[in-house]
């Protein structure tokens, strides 16, 4: 099997396995619990808080545990936009946020509240300048995605973070799901109130991720209950899949720098193949963008075609984001850069992970380029 669809999901550490069921096993007990099996498991949890805290540089009360990157885009969105909505009612993000972003703004919209959608350029980037023009004085949240979940690009943030140092009535959240551990991005260097990283996307469980929530940054709670999180999640802790994704976590982390060499490496390997196979047009820009996305378009096949031709090979890859390839049409981040409606409909994303080999990479670009030339005879 050749996996290509690390952007959906990766395949967990065999490790992080372990610690889960370790963890399932030993500590069962509800951390809140006042008996000793619960103080147990109420002191693993917070360990695994501090562990944490320390390998994203940082403090442990800026952590918050959720089930992943859509509870952690709604808990930063919503919970800032109604925490703040006093000073103001106007909102910023862009018109290629993943669709658990702009799901939760047009909730808000409903609610009364402003959103100025950013557009974007043909490489899917929104521009500074548009940023700063659409900045208002009553402008309470800037949430914007590091890494583009569809074709890679990378936004920029920091300059972002830099305006709105001077700017402090403005919350800004970043959805770095993508981005973990594939393009670095310092949180106490980047002027960043509130982060959504989620567990599965980095070989840890499925259910599990973290929401960074800067010191003295404020939150409406989504969930009513015990309290759990500091007030900010309720909700008994996945003990178990929280310890399992801080494994994975701290594994990810020390591959970092070796781990980003080998995709970029990877991510060339693929762009020269695929620029000898004739109706290629490659989405993901070759500069400023994650090493580990490449999308491209094929001449004259639909990519749900594509998909299901690579599946006899055993090759998994994908159409656009997992949470939307069911809905019919084209992909809406590849419109919104200006790609033609048939050519997005020709659209897949190639996502590798530290794990993929150049040797699995030949073997995808070799059974690409079949099935293009059988299916082009075919549909010609």
């Amino acid at each position: 099997m050749i996996y290509l669809d690390n952007s959906a999901t990766t395949k967990p550490y065999a490790e992080a396995l372990d610690t889960h069921r370790t963890v399932s096993e030993q500590f069962f007990a509800n951390p809140s619990s006042l008996h000793k099996l619960g103080g147990k498991s109420e002191a693993l949890l917070s360990r695994s808080r501090e562990l944490a805290a320390s390998l994203l540089g940082v403090d442990k009360k800026e952590i918050v545990f959720t089930s992943g990157g859509t509870e952690g885009n709604n808990l930063a969105i919503k919970g800032a936009a109604l925490a703040y909505r006093r000073r103001g009612r106007h909102l910023i993000t862009t018109s290629v946020e993943h669709a658990s972003a702009l799901n939760a703004f047009r909730q808000l919209e409903k609610l009364g509240f402003e959103v100025t959608y950013l557009p974007v350029d043909h490489e899917g980037r929104v521009s500074f300048k548009d940023f700063i023009q659409a900045y208002r004085d009553d402008t309470i949240l800037v949430s914007i995605m590091h890494v583009n979940n569809e074709v890679g690009t990378i936004q920029p943030i920091r300059e972002i973070g830099e305006f709105l140092k001077t700017h402090p009535t403005t919350v800004f959240h970043v959805d770095h799901v993508q981005g973990f551990a594939k393009v670095p991005l310092r949180l106490a260097e980047s002027s960043i109130d509130l982060c959504t990283i989620s567990g599965h996307k980095f070989h840890g469980p499925k259910g599990t991720g973290i929401l960074y929530v800067r010191s003295g940054a404020l939150l409406s709670p989504l969930f009513s209950g015990g309290g759990q999180e500091s007030q900010r999640r309720s909700g008994t802790e996945n003990l178990p899949g929280i310890c399992g994704m801080v494994k994975a976590l701290r594994m990810t982390l020390e591959r970092e720098k070796e781990g980003i060499l080998h995709l970029t490496a990877l991510q060339n390997k693929l762009r020269d193949g695929l620029s000898q196979i004739g109706g290629a047009v490659i989405h993901t820009p070759r500069t400023g963008s994650a090493p580990h996305i490449v999308n491209v378009s094929l001449e004259g096949i639909k990519s749900e075609v594509l998909v299901h031709a690579l599946e006899e090979n055993d090759i998994f890859v994908s159409t656009k984001s997992a949470c939307s390839s069911k809905d019919s049409g084209a992909s809406s981040v590849l419109l919104a850069m200006g790609v033609p409606e048939n050519e997005a409909e020709e659209a897949i994303r190639i996502s590798t992970a530290f794990e993929t080999t150049p040797e699995e990479i030949d073997a995808f670009l070799s059974a690409l380029s079949v099935h293009t030339r059988q299916l082009k005879r075919v549909m010609g």
